[in-house]
């Protein structure tokens, strides 16, 4: 066989092993220019002198292969039929769906990530609500969050636990005197206002009696049920900017006590 380079006209001889090297692409050995060697391809020389190889229109389309000498056995492709609602059935007399691959893989895929998310979702809020509740002292405390969580709760119909800050309740008024009733006992009332943004319990009281020389006769703490008889007062705590009489009965010391002091715990 033979081909011409179309730069400088020169003819070389090849075979088939030459063509199939490159899919048809030589270099001319004379002037190094690269061309397609099937464009003018010739099993024989025209008679000489000739100038040009006459070309080959038709290598523009691919030449169609009709003589075929072999071919594979195809392999069946198995195939999942399902109902009109989706669901897989083995009944072949009615009218059947086949759902493709990749469909089939979305659902099942997809079927697979929701219970995630409902799981990752539900953990997060619990131990989202583990933590507030951990925190909740500090989250009741907070003037900015304390307020919509009192609202939140009111909203609810529900009661925010109750945060003890005896630094905010203070004293209006307090008053001793000798009980009306019963001989050698005191009677001692103290006049309370919380200060607090949010409700608090009612405060352990630390009562001390002292003498002329400011040493300690007697001291005593007082719990909200030895001081309240309402128990469910004590259940609701001091709301927010509310005043209370606080009123104590204790045994009287004798003369040796002149003064008293109060603390809140």
């Amino acid at each position: 066989m033979y081909t011409q380079c179309p730069a400088c006209l020169t003819v070389f001889s090849l075979d088939v092993g030459t063509l199939t090297l490159a899919g048809g692409q030589v270099s001319c050995g004379h002037c190094g220019d690269t061309f397609d060697a099937l464009a003018n391809l010739a099993d024989q020389l025209p008679p000489e002198p000739f100038r040009e190889l006459p070309l080959h229109p038709d290598l523009m389309r691919p030449p169609l292969l009709e003589l075929a000498v072999y071919r594979p056995p195809v392999e069946p492709v198995a195939v999942v039929a399902v109902d009109t609602v989706g669901s897989a059935t083995a009944d072949a007399s009615g009218p059947q769906a086949f759902a493709p691959r990749f469909a089939r893989n979305r659902r099942e895929s997809t079927e697979r990530f929701w219970p995630w998310v409902f799981a990752c979702t539900f953990l997060t809020l619990l131990l989202g609500s583990q933590l507030a509740w951990a925190k909740r002292d500090f989250l009741i405390r907070d003037p900015q969050s304390g307020p919509l969580l009192q609202q939140i709760c009111n909203t609810l119909h529900c009661q925010l636990p109750l945060v003890a800050a005896p630094g905010q309740l203070r004293l209006l008024a307090s008053n001793v005197q000798t009980h009306p009733s019963v001989r050698g006992a005191l009677v001692i009332s103290l006049g309370v206002r919380n200060d607090a943004p949010f409700s608090q319990p009612y405060p352990v009281v630390a009562l001390t009696l002292s003498d002329a020389q400011g040493k300690r006769v007697a001291m005593r703490r007082l719990q909200p049920a030895e001081y309240l008889d309402d128990p469910q007062a004590v259940q609701r705590g001091l709301a927010p900017g509310s005043r209370t009489a606080l009123l104590f009965e204790v045994e009287d010391p004798g003369t040796r006590a002149v003064a008293f002091a109060f603390d809140f715990e």
